[in-house]
Formats: C-alpha cells, sequence, structure tokens
C-alpha cells in the first residue's frame, strides 16, 4: 500500500541510524513493527495478575533435557 507522508528529516535519519538500514520504507516497517510488539507487550503487562484461579495446564510432554557443553576445537599450526 503506499501512503504519503510527511517526516521529520532527523528523526528518520536518526532512526535509520540507530538500526542500521537506510532504505526509508524498511525504516518505517520496522518502527511500526516495533511499536506494535511494544504496545502487546504492555497489554500483555497489564493482564498480569487478572486471573489468580486460573490453573496452568499440564505438559504433555516431559521438560527438555540440558544441552551438553561441547568444546571448541582448537586448531594448531
Amino acid at each position: 500500500m503506499r501512503t504519503t507522508v510527511t517526516l521529520d528529516d532527523d528523526l528518520l535519519e536518526a532512526a535509520s541510524a540507530a538500526i542500521g538500514i537506510k532504505e526509508r520504507s524498511l525504516v518505517l516497517h520496522e518502527g511500526l513493527r516495533s511499536l506494535i510488539e511494544r504496545e502487546a507487550a504492555r497489554r500483555l503487562a497489564r493482564l498480569g495478575g487478572s486471573a489468580p484461579g486460573l490453573t496452568v495446564p499440564v505438559r504433555r510432554r516431559p521438560p527438555a533435557a540440558p544441552a551438553k557443553r561441547q568444546r571448541a576445537a582448537v586448531r594448531r599450526k
């Protein structure tokens, strides 16, 4: 969808520098995604504790085993 907007050049330049994206449309897309994520997180935080009687459903699969640490191979010349 095409939309014509008037933006503050300094604001757009600062956003572009902050995220490392030069293309204006991608900067705007990223900004909108970020705004949506932030507002969704706020709504979720406001719900915290709103259903104290809620029972947690039982997991159907066992918990995952802890990952084994692998030692990095060291190359010697």
